[in-house]
């Protein structure tokens, strides 16, 4: 059963807002995979609500994205091509390596099939990539369009199409793309475990597009066959069984992750990045621990703590750890810490043992409650102590600030 459900966004490759939403199972996952949909599909179509579930079951996070102009993306689906929609995939598998851990799985439904194809060569960490009902050349496209369309394209340069019941405005540039494209050598240098997933009578995607992956792949490579589905496996059991069949399949290639392989900077190093999300925020990876600082809502999004915030909580949390130590080794009774925090900009005038009677100054104000049969000196004592701890003392010491164009060497020293 689902343990939690995290709606996100990030930029598309039209600079777009693209929603998204990640389906995490009930402990750590084993693994991420990122799900792409089929043309003018969205998210929330039931083959990919179906498959999400049985993959979360398994213990496999899902990321499934709304393409630009669909669902509840913004943008214009006019403007989108099949060029667009794999950038778009690479940045959702961007946008996981930052927030969480970089997708393992990489699934693709019709076209989105043949999309998670092409950009898998720009997602290093996937092992896997599964593909259901997919053309073997995104040109298929264009035989599902109506002639009166296709006629309309080459003479006005735009149409619109019903697809599904629901009517679409399409571009030339689409077709264009489609035909621009050749997923023969992507697939030939997939370099990764391939499952093609067909229907042997699909009525949109003839299975002959399965047997060209299937021949141009490299091992190692299966292929199953969804006897009785239709192209959108519309039956519910279709989407179950392959969920389950996906789930045990890709477990092989998954075997000794069962701790995620999540990106880490160098120890004693934090790196900050721009977040996929927010007109702010920034990424921060302290190890192999990722989070996100932002500002309020007024500044940013809102999407993490302040950096002031994090000041703070790296204060408090040293400060906190530093007492439960020194308390253990003496043996006191001390069974709970903790600490509230507060920074503000004051006078300094008003400011105890401040030296200078004028401007202002950052002040902190610490509280500390302290539980346990503790005795008078010893809470003194605790008290004293808090204010010894490494990060207190680093802020009150002087501090040499070097910002200089580069990177950090192996050794901490920048280089340009």
């Amino acid at each position: 059963m689902t343990a939690q459900i995290e709606r996100v966004w990030f930029q598309g490759s039209a600079g777009d807002r693209l929603d998204a939403r990640l389906d995490l199972p009930a402990g750590e996952p084993t693994a991420f995979a990122l799900f792409a949909h089929c043309f003018t599909c969205s998210k929330e179509i039931p083959a990919a609500t179906h498959i999400a579930r049985g993959l979360v079951d398994q213990g496999i996070a899902v990321l499934r994205v709304d393409f630009t102009g669909l669902g509840a993306s913004e943008g214009d689906f006019a403007n989108t091509n099949f060029s667009s929609n794999v950038e778009d995939v690479v940045r959702a598998a961007g946008m996981l390596r930052d927030r969480y851990a970089a997708p393992k799985v990489l699934v693709g439904h019709s076209l989105g099939g043949a999309a998670v194809l092409a950009a898998a060569a720009q997602i290093p960490e996937a092992v896997a990539v599964v593909t259901i009902g997919a053309p073997f050349d995104a040109a298929h496209l264009t035989s599902l369009l109506p002639v009166d369309a296709v006629s309309a394209l080459d003479r006005f340069g735009e149409a619109r199409v019903e697809i599904g019941g629901r009517s679409f405005p399409i571009r030339r540039q689409l077709l264009e793309d489609v035909n621009a494209q050749n997923l023969t050598e992507a697939i030939r240098g997939l370099n990764r475990a391939l499952l093609v997933f067909h229907a042997p009578h699909d009525e949109l995607v003839d299975i002959d597009n399965a047997r060209r992956i299937f021949a141009v792949a490299k091992q190692p490579k299966s292929f199953v066959s969804l006897d009785g589905a239709d192209h959108l496996l519309t039956r519910r059991a279709d989407a179950i069984f392959v969920a389950q069949m996906l789930g045990a399949w890709v477990s092989r290639y998954l075997s000794g992750r069962t701790v995620l392989e999540r990106a880490t900077s160098p120890a004693g190093t934090v790196v900050l990045t721009d977040a996929p999300n927010g007109k702010i925020a920034e990424t921060i990876r302290a190890g192999h621990h990722t989070f996100i600082a932002d500002e309020p809502a007024e500044i940013g999004d809102d999407t993490g703590p302040t950096p002031y915030d994090l000041l703070l909580a790296s204060l408090g949390a040293c400060t906190a750890m530093t007492l439960r130590l020194y308390a253990a080794r003496k043996a006191w009774p001390l069974e709970r810490v903790s600490v509230q925090l507060k920074h503000e900009r004051v006078h300094a005038a008003d400011a105890r043992d401040c030296e200078s009677g004028r401007g202002m100054i950052a002040h902190i104000e610490i509280a500390l409650d302290l539980e346990g049969p503790l005795t008078d000196e010893q809470q003194h004592r605790l008290l004293e102590i808090a204010e010894r701890c490494p990060v207190h003392r680093t802020l009150l010491g002087k501090i040499q600030i070097d910002t200089r164009l580069g990177v950090l060497s192996p050794k901490n020293e920048l280089v340009s």
